[in-house]
């Protein structure tokens, strides 16, 4: 444990510069491609009509956190440990505020998750809980995108967009199902059940996916949770857009290319996805006569609202954290 202590911080020194340099040459390498680019057309062209919905966006960004702290509800109630919005949504706005606002590299989901272990007293639950929340939009990212695809046939013809789109979805599926059998098998995740230490929070995951396993309804909930959260996130990209002036593109492209582009931010290259989120749009947007700046504007756009949506975190994470207690949790994939 000491050994650890000493050790993990000069490792992590580096992390958030080197993770700055990356989105920094992201960002150049994205505009290296589109001599041509303007910046001007990047902003939105200010009027009364951008700003009620880029408001909407703000909003609706606002909903899809409650509705993400409904999600993370529905998985403690199955794991046993019931819990009440009004301390779920506060943990959760917090856990935004850390990721989008805070130079850090402690995540958001590990402040959830010991800021609800201290309410609890249950840390590996609690551990376990998150964790299962953000496998469930493993699910629903890629299951979003393929009803897109099916709805929408001229989508399936967009060459590299449709491709790379149907590849992200197939992998995190395939990684979902992956995870779940290995968790959920006795004598693999299951034999970290009785152990301690570390150990205790994979065995944790493993009683987490059994318990969901014998209450399907639970499991129903989390789901539909989940598809409300990200249908959310669709509309307030479409209102992004709509403040942009191409909101013609439709509810259908966002559909089928958007949650592959949620999927593709949460790789820890960069700041909060920033290039890969720009760079995703161009692929997906531009074969539909989305001029490349408008696409890049998209996606900093929502990550502005993410940033706003953010700050209704910072009351809660500066009022939780008057309590110097930091105890040390896995890393909780994204």
């Amino acid at each position: 444990m000491t050994a650890t202590a000493t050790t993990s911080p000069p490792r992590r020194r580096w992390a958030l510069p080197l993770r700055i340099i990356i989105s920094v040459l992201m960002m150049t390498v994205l505009y290296s491609r589109f001599p041509d680019l303007s910046w001007s057309e990047v902003v939105p062209t200010w009027s009364l009509t951008t700003g009620e919905w880029l408001l909407g966006a703000v909003l609706l960004t606002l909903a899809a956190m409650v509705l993400s702290a409904v999600r993370w509800q529905q998985v403690l109630r199955a794991m046993g440990h019931p819990t009440a919005l009004r301390t779920l949504v506060p943990l959760a706005l917090a856990g935004q505020f850390v990721s989008n606002v805070l130079p850090t590299t402690i995540g958001g989901d590990v402040l959830r998750v010991s800021r609800l272990s201290k309410e609890n007293g249950e840390s590996a639950d609690t551990f376990a809980s998150v964790v299962l929340e953000r496998l469930s939009g493993w699910l629903v990212l890629p299951l979003i995108t393929f009803f897109g695809l099916i709805i929408n046939p001229d989508l399936r013809e967009q060459g590299d967009a449709t491709l790379f789109a149907v590849l992200i979805s197939a992998v995190t599926l395939v990684g979902l199902i992956v995870i779940i059998v290995v968790a959920d098998h006795p004598r693999l995740g299951g034999r970290f059940a009785s152990r301690s230490g570390w150990q205790r929070f994979v065995g944790a995951v493993h009683t987490g996916v059994s318990r969901m396993r014998a209450h399907p309804g639970a499991t129903v909930g989390i789901v539909l949770a989940g598809l409300l959260y990200q249908l959310a996130l669709c509309v307030a990209a479409l209102m992004v857009a709509a403040a942009l002036g191409f909101g013609w593109l439709g509810m259908t492209p966002l559909l089928a290319f958007f949650p592959a582009v949620l999927i593709a931010q949460v790789l820890p290259i960069g700041i909060a996805g920033l290039g890969v989120r720009e760079g995703a749009f161009v692929l997906f947007l531009t074969p539909l006569g989305v001029p490349a700046e408008q696409a890049i504007a998209l996606g900093l756009v929502l990550y502005a609202v993410n940033l706003v949506v953010s700050l209704a975190g910072a009351p809660s994470f500066a009022i939780g954290g008057r309590r110097r207690h930091r105890p040390q949790y896995p890393e909780v994939p994204a």
